[in-house]
C-alpha cells in the first residue's frame, strides 16, 4: 500500500499514522473474513483510483520482478484479493511523496521518513513501525533482495514478536541491528552506531589491533606504539581467549551484530569487537612461538584512542620497485597525480595496483584511458522503480578506456583483500580489462553500489546498497566480491617476518610470468 497505492504516493496520508489507526482493529481479529472486510473498508477508504497503463519492460532488462504472489498465496477474500490487484495495477504519479531516485544515479532516497529520534524507546506500536518500515524498503527497493540468502517474507515473521516483547532500548534496538545483518550487505549498519550499540560492543578497547589470519586473531599492530608495546604482546602473537572466553565462542555470540555481505567483510569488522569492552582491563590467553601465555591488557576509552583505520592508506601515491616496475597505492592517488605517474611508469616492465584501501579521489577513468588499448564496457547497473516497487531494471552499462595504441603494455597486477570495498571493488572491475591483469589477493567485501540512507523510529540511522552493480554479462558483485584470480593471503610467519606476502607474490609475477 505505502509504495503503491496513489494517494499515499501524493502525500495524502501520514502512512506510520495510519498504522496506528488499522493495528487496533486488527491485533485480535480471529476471523479472517471480518479482518479482510476491515483493510478493505480501510483501502477503499483512501478513495478512487484509476487504472493504470505499465510500461512494457524487455524480459532482458529486468533483473529482479516484484514479489507479489502473497496476493494471492494469502488466499484472502474474493473481494480483498480484487481491490490489491487493482491497487497494484493503479496509475501513480512519476514522484512518490516517501521515495525518489536520485538523479543521475538511480539509487533511492527516502523522503519524509520521521525519525521519532525523541523516543528513547519507542512504544510497542513505533516498533513495530521500525520493523514494517524496514522489511518494506529492502522488499521493494533493495536491488539485491535476490541475494538475502532466505525467503525476506518469513524475517518479517519471525521479527514481529521479538520486537514487540523487547523490554528495553538495549534490547529493541540490537533486535533492528540482527535484522540488518540479516540482508547481508556490508553497506548495510547502524551509521555511527547509536549510544547503546557503543555500550553493548563496548565503550573501551585495549591498545593492540588484531587480524584474521589462517584463522586466528593475530596482532598486526597497535592502535598507539606506546600503549601497544607496553602491553607485552607484539606481531604475530595469537589470541586464545578473552575473559576465559574462547575466540570462536565470542564470534558465535557477536558475529550477528556485524553487518556484512560475506564472512570476510565481518570476520574484517569483528576484529575491533574482540578488545571491546566496558571493562579496565582485559585477561588474555595467547599463543608465541608455540607456547601458551596469559597476561592483562589495560583498555582506554575508544575516543581517546586513535583507532587504525584498515581502510586508510598511508605513504606515496606512486613509488617504483627496482626502477622496473611501478606501484600505485590507489587508496591516495588523486587525479592530478596521473600525469606524472604516467611518465615514470611508461617504460616499466609491470604495475601493481594496491586496493587492500578505500580511493580517497576517483582516478578511474583517467588511469583506464592510459591502461586500456579501446574502450570497453566494465559494468551495469540496476536500479528501482517508482511505478513499479519492487522492480529493478538494467539501466546502463558502464565503459571506460578509449582508443590508444599507447597504452600501457607491461603487466598490469591488482592486488585486492577484505579491505576493498565498494568503490574499491567497481574499480578494481575496471582496472582488470587491461590486456595482461592478473588479480591476486583474496575475497573482498562484496558491497557495491551507490548507498542510500534512511532512519528509523527511535533514532536509528541505517543505511544499504541502493543500486546493483554487475560485470557486463550480468554476473553478481554483491556478496561474491571480486574474485581473484589467484588467491593468496597473508600468514601467521610472514606476519612475523614483516613481509607483505602479497606484494611479493605481485612482484613475482611482473618478472617471472
Amino acid at each position: 500500500m505505502k509504495y503503491y497505492h496513489p494517494s499515499i504516493a501524493r502525500g495524502e496520508y501520514n502512512w506510520d499514522f495510519e498504522l496506528f489507526k488499522i493495528l487496533p482493529q486488527i491485533l485480535d481479529m480471529e476471523d479472517s473474513l471480518i479482518r479482510d472486510e476491515i483493510i478493505y473498508n480501510w483501502i477503499i477508504g483512501l478513495g478512487k483510483f484509476q487504472q493504470g497503463r505499465r510500461k512494457n519492460v524487455k524480459a532482458s532488462k529486468i533483473k529482479i520482478s516484484p514479489d507479489l504472489d502473497w496476493i494471492h498465496d494469502l488466499k484472502f477474500s474474493n473481494k480483498l484479493t480484487a481491490l490489491l490487484l487493482g491497487v497494484k495495477d493503479a496509475e501513480r504519479p512519476e514522484e512518490h511523496h516517501y521515495v525518489a531516485l536520485r538523479t543521475g544515479v538511480g539509487n533511492p532516497e527516502f523522503e519524509n521518513e520521521e525519525a521519532y529520534a525523541s523516543m528513547v524507546f519507542p512504544d510497542a506500536g513505533f516498533r513495530l513501525l521500525a520493523l514494517y518500515r524496514y522489511w518494506n524498503i529492502i522488499q521493494y527497493y533493495f536491488p539485491y533482495r535476490n541475494l538475502i540468502g532466505e525467503d525476506w517474507k518469513y524475517t518479517l515473521e519471525e521479527f514481529i514478536p521479538r520486537v514487540v516483547q523487547a523490554k528495553n532500548e538495549t534490547e529493541y534496538t540490537l533486535t533492528m541491528l540482527e535484522l540488518i545483518g540479516r540482508v547481508n550487505d556490508t553497506h548495510a549498519q547502524i551509521s555511527g552506531k547509536t549510544p547503546v550499540v557503543r555500550k553493548f560492543l563496548g565503550q573501551r578497547i585495549a591498545a593492540v589491533d588484531l587480524t584474521f589470519i589462517e584463522d586466528n586473531a593475530v596482532v598486526t599492530g597497535y592502535h598507539d606504539d606506546n600503549l601497544g608495546e607496553q602491553t607485552g604482546l607484539i606481531i604475530g602473537d595469537v589470541i586464545l581467549t578473552v575473559n576465559g572466553e574462547q575466540v570462536e565462542d565470542i564470534i558465535k555470540r557477536k558475529l550477528k551484530y556485524y553487518p556484512g555481505s560475506n564472512h570476510s567483510a565481518k570476520f574484517r569488522d569483528m576484529t575491533l569487537g574482540l578488545l571491546r569492552t566496558n571493562e579496565l582491563s582485559l585477561d588474555i590467553e595467547f599463543i608465541r612461538d608455540g607456547i601458551k601465555k596469559a597476561i592483562v591488557l589495560n583498555t582506554y576509552p575508544i575516543p581517546e584512542i586513535k583507532l587504525n583505520n584498515k581502510f586508510e592508506a598511508k605513504g606515496e601515491s606512486f613509488q617504483l620497485i627496482d626502477n622496473e616496475i611501478a606501484y600505485i597505492n590507489h587508496g591516495v592517488l588523486k587525479k592530478e597525480h596521473l600525469p606524472l605517474v604516467f611518465k615514470q611508469m611508461a617504460k616499466t616492465r609491470g604495475l601493481i595496483i594496491d586496493l587492500r584501501n578505500y580511493p580517497t579521489d576517483f582516478p578511474l577513468y583517467g588511469l583506464c584511458d592510459y591502461l586500456l588499448p579501446k574502450s570497453a564496457d566494465f559494468a551495469k547497473i540496476s536500479i528501482g522503480s517508482i511505478d513499479q516497487p519492487g522492480l529493478f531494471t538494467y539501466a546502463v552499462r558502464l565503459n571506460v578506456g578509449r582508443q590508444n595504441p599507447n597504452y600501457y603494455k607491461g603487466k598490469v597486477v591488482i592486488i585486492l583483500n577484505e579491505i576493498t570495498q565498494s568503490s574499491s571493488e567497481f574499480q578494481a572491475m575496471a582496472y582488470r580489462l587491461h590486456p595482461n591483469a592478473t588479480v591476486i589477493g583474496s575475497t573482498t567485501a562484496g558491497a557495491d553500489g551507490n548507498v542510500s540512507t534512511f532512519s528509523l523510529p527511535g533514532g536509528i540511522s541505517t543505511t544499504m546498497s541502493g543500486v546493483g552493480v554487475y560485470y557486463p554479462d550480468g554476473r553478481e558483485t554483491q556478496r561474491v566480491g571480486i574474485v581473484p584470480d589467484i588467491e593468496i593471503k597473508p600468514t601467521i610467519q610472514g606476519i612475523k617476518d614483516g613481509r607483505d606476502e602479497l606484494l611479493e607474490k605481485a612482484v613475482e609475477i611482473i618478472y617471472n610470468q
